[in-house]
């Protein structure tokens, strides 16, 4: 969440930064955040003096009565004060409620280098590869997947309803596959340590990584347990140091883990829903790293040339989009998009994400890092990405693989994996 001493000395600065974002009313949420801000300072500053006074006292009383003197006019003073000293808590107590509420459901404030403006306004860094017609017709990889005999969306909705497909016979092995080689990639050479983690959090958990409160209705969660089923391996490794202080000379922290990923997507009904374009379940590999504030730039540019380079060994054109203050996430001060080429559809599809949060995470779950033996604690900074998300990559590569017999032709490196680089037709 915002540092409340941010909000306290630059309150205009972060009434503008998240109007560009278009949080609604946010000069308004800001003044009265800091508006509460003062009258808990004040509070607190006024309960203090009177605690104080109580104390002394207190001592005045005890030493009258070790004398065999009567206190009662000290008593009396002593029961007011104690009321105002109440009445004075009840004041902090309610403000510190108010403030907590309302700063859970403020965004992170954008970068300045992040463009103003919605989706209209992403800006194309920087693109590899030449995206290119697919063979012939260019089919869509549904029917690629179908007629393959590897995807099957009608099975899908039978056991589960839309938006949760079935990969059959070398489409699975395919999607297991990318999964390992991207791990292995990731852990060998990028200097990730491997995670297993679990697929049900408790809200506490979601609300560390910023989906609760804003996103409830985007998530599942489970009726008796409150439990919630994760939207990303993010939520669960960001949360791994929740409440803890990590020495300086331990970071940065670096995690790759795989999970399915589970997302209602509410507001999401009718955008790019054939095939594998939007599911309401998929696999992912994610990345995480903690970081110390002045590390966090450079590892974002890291993290991108980590999921691009992905992409660049699989053969796929590729393009890096910074996202505009309107299209962020909730928690992300910058994000880069990566979206592959998908010739059979024809479009750029986003196949990872990737974001640093500055300290907004880490003051929500409370995490934090030493810079040296004996200094104060400070809020480090988290960042993610995807690395990659498996429905569209692999949407990508059977639309670019597509041979003109009906086949499907893989990329070379992923034959040691598979055990195979191509699909046949009616395989």
């Amino acid at each position: 969440m915002l540092d409340i001493r941010r909000v306290r000395h630059d309150p205009a600065g972060v009434a503008e930064a998240l109007g560009r974002r278009g949080v609604p009313g946010a000069q308004e949420r800001i003044e009265a955040l800091r508006e509460r801000d003062a009258e808990r300072r004040d509070a607190l500053s006024r309960v203090n003096v009177l605690k104080a006074e109580r104390n002394r006292a207190s001592k005045e009383i005890g030493a009258a009565k070790r004398r065999g003197e009567t206190a009662e006019a000290e008593i009396g003073r002593m029961r007011q004060l104690g009321e105002r000293v109440q009445a004075l808590d009840a004041v902090v107590a309610a403000a510190d409620e108010w403030i907590s509420a309302t700063l859970a459901e403020t965004p992170n404030v954008p970068d300045p280098r992040v463009p103003a403006g919605g989706e209209s306004a992403n800006q194309i860094e920087r693109a590899w590869g030449s995206p290119h017609p697919a063979p012939g017709r260019g089919r869509p990889h549904w029917e690629i997947g179908e007629q393959l005999g590897i995807l099957d969306l009608k099975g899908g909705a039978k056991v589960s309803g839309s938006g949760f497909p079935i990969l059959r016979g070398r489409g699975a092995a395919l999607q297991r596959g990318l999964v390992d080689w991207m791990i292995r990639l990731h852990a060998d050479e990028h200097g990730y340590t491997e995670l297993r983690v679990p697929y049900l959090v408790t809200a506490e958990t979601m609300t560390g990584t910023g989906q609760l409160p804003k996103f409830a209705d985007e998530s599942y969660v489970t009726s008796r347990d409150g439990l919630w089923l994760i939207p990303t391996a993010e939520v669960p490794v960001t949360n791994l140091h929740r409440d803890e202080i990590l020495p300086g000379d331990s970071l940065p922290r670096k995690y790759v883990a795989y999970s399915p990923c589970f997302r209602r997507e509410a507001g999401a009904a009718g955008r790019d829903t054939r095939g594998l374009l939007r599911v309401h379940q998929f696999d992912k590999v994610e990345l995480v790293r903690f970081e110390s504030p002045e590390a966090s730039d450079a590892a974002l540019t890291e993290l991108v040339g980590e999921a691009a380079r992905v992409l660049e060994m699989l053969g796929l054109p590729y393009r890096v989009v910074l996202l505009a203050s309107g299209d962020l996430g909730f928690s992300a001060s910058v994000t880069y998009d990566l979206e592959a080429w998908a010739p059979g559809v024809g479009k750029w599809l986003e196949v990872s994400s990737c974001s640093t949060f500055t300290d907004f995470q880490a003051r929500r779950a409370n995490i934090r890092f030493r810079p040296a033996p004996g200094a104060a604690a400070e809020s480090l900074h988290t960042l993610n990405g995807s690395a990659l998300a498996l429905p569209r990559v692999v949407a990508a590569l059977l639309e670019t693989g597509q041979q003109d017999d009906g086949s499907v032709r893989l990329p070379e490196v992923l034959g040691p994996v598979l055990g195979f680089t191509e699909i046949p037709a009616g395989a």
